[in-house]
């Protein structure tokens, strides 16, 4: 059920932004009077579609290939190769016969929309639900570093004052990609010392092996209690308000220090020290094989100090729009650091399994419109990459027939097509291959 969960999201979202992103060179190219021939949702691979339907000289569809989509331009050298109707004379309705700018716009019509789409949901978001965040000076006890924190220099109980000398205002910022993207020196506060830790340029790749709380924990440092009780914490006896102070004598005054313990402790009973009013006792409990006993900490708690701003409907627009743009330059910047060799390409590229597994397996509309609204800024780059066969192939070409003054041969249109549909294939055949394997040895 859950596989199935994660399908229909995956599928519903970038049906969405699919149809959204050719409704925008439909739109541009009926507003220069360019005749377009076809419109679907997927692909109609040799001509077999799910559903079809003429309207007013345009054909509606589904195809069986769900691997985007496209609108049939006349007059347009594109991924059907349809070269038959370039035979004769352009045609004052075709895409050849229109000037250089017309047919950009044409080419840009998607991008320019999928664009508009992020922002639209990012401002709605913002409208709804405002921005929550935990002011990072309210943080009393420091940060939990993972692995990768560690492995850089940063301990448990240290303070992040600034990234690249200005100082953080949000603790959620400790973890996002002005830090993970951007070179960022952090400055650390360690008791009265205070020095700085560069993030290494490739921590992208220890991040993807690892995830984000290897390097710092999304959760401060904080001291916890007891609230829910289930499993073997339930057996054992705790109660809402209780105080795990130690694990096998070993002091847990802080969460973290708990979940030390419990992860050294894997399949094996331990012994607890609980504090419930002013009196401490004991109790054994067995630790399940991931670490848990079974027991929930109050969300003030998870969530110490969290502020949220709410904003009318005006003034969320630019937060919307900075929050999706954000996204836009971020993803520019991943790519660049791919081809630095900064990130391996196989810990970067996702295929739709990768994307479904993002979306979850149970239906949260907060998470599901923000990830649309994240893949339709993803989208938009990767259709403005320069790759023959892509919009920005098509705009590329474009530019160089309005340096040039005159166009580019349909010949070399044709077999650059050629090329850019063989480096897609490949390129999704990597992105499939990549995730099946990560999800295989996940398991």
């Amino acid at each position: 059920m859950s596989v199935l969960i994660m399908a229909g999201q995956l599928i519903l979202g970038l049906s969405i932004l699919v149809i959204l992103h050719e409704f925008g060179h439909f739109l541009a190219a009926r507003a220069f009077g360019i005749k377009v021939e076809k419109f679907y949702l997927f692909f109609d691979a040799w001509g077999v579609s799910l559903f079809k339907f003429n309207y007013k000289g345009v054909e509606y569809g589904i195809g069986w290939l769900p691997l985007g989509g496209y609108v049939k331009i006349a007059g347009m050298i594109d991924e059907s190769m349809d070269t038959d109707q370039l035979a004769g004379p352009p045609q004052p309705w075709e895409f050849r016969a229109k000037p250089a700018w017309q047919r950009l716009i044409v080419m840009l019509g998607g991008i320019i929309v999928n664009i508009i789409v992020g922002i639209f949901i990012f401002w709605m978001l913002t409208i709804r639900y405002g921005e929550s965040y935990t002011p990072n000076n309210s943080i009393k006890y420091g940060i939990v570093p993972g692995s990768i924190g560690r492995s850089m220099g940063l301990k448990v109980g240290d303070k992040i004052t600034a990234v690249n000398g200005k100082p953080v205002e949000r603790f959620e910022d400790l973890t996002s990609s002005k830090v993970l993207l951007d070179n960022t020196v952090l400055t650390v506060q360690r008791g009265t010392q205070n020095f700085d830790i560069k993030v290494p340029p490739t921590i992208l790749n220890d991040l993807s092996d690892l995830g984000i709380e290897e390097f710092i924990s999304r959760a401060p440092r904080n001291k916890f209690s007891v609230d829910s009780v289930y499993g073997a914490s339930k057996k054992a006896g705790l109660q809402k308000g209780d105080s795990i102070v130690a694990v096998n004598n070993n002091p847990t005054l802080f969460f973290d220090q708990l979940q030390t313990q419990l992860q050294a402790n894997k399949g094996k009973t331990v012994q607890l020290s609980v504090k419930r009013n002013d009196s401490v006792f004991n109790r054994p409990i067995q630790v399940d094989a991931e670490g848990h006993i079974g027991f929930a900490r109050p969300i003030k708690e998870v969530l110490p100090n969290l502020k949220t701003v709410h904003y009318n409907f005006f003034a969320a627009l630019p937060i919307g729009a900075v929050k999706a743009w954000g996204m836009f330059t971020d993803n520019a910047k991943g790519i660049a650091k791919i081809f630095t060799g900064q990130v391996k390409a196989r810990k970067a590229i996702s295929s739709p399994i990768g994307i479904a597994v993002m979306f979850g397996s149970s239906v949260d509309w907060v998470r599901f419109w923000s990830l649309v609204g994240f893949l339709s800024m993803v989208l938009a780059l990767t259709n403005l990459l320069p790759i023959p066969g892509l919009d920005g192939g098509h705009t590329l070409f474009l530019i160089i027939e309005m340096i040039k003054g005159k166009p580019l041969s349909d010949k070399f249109l044709e077999r650059a097509q050629i090329v850019g549909f063989v480096l897609l294939i490949s390129l999704m055949v990597f992105a499939f291959g990549n995730d099946i394997v990560k999800q295989i040895t996940k398991k």
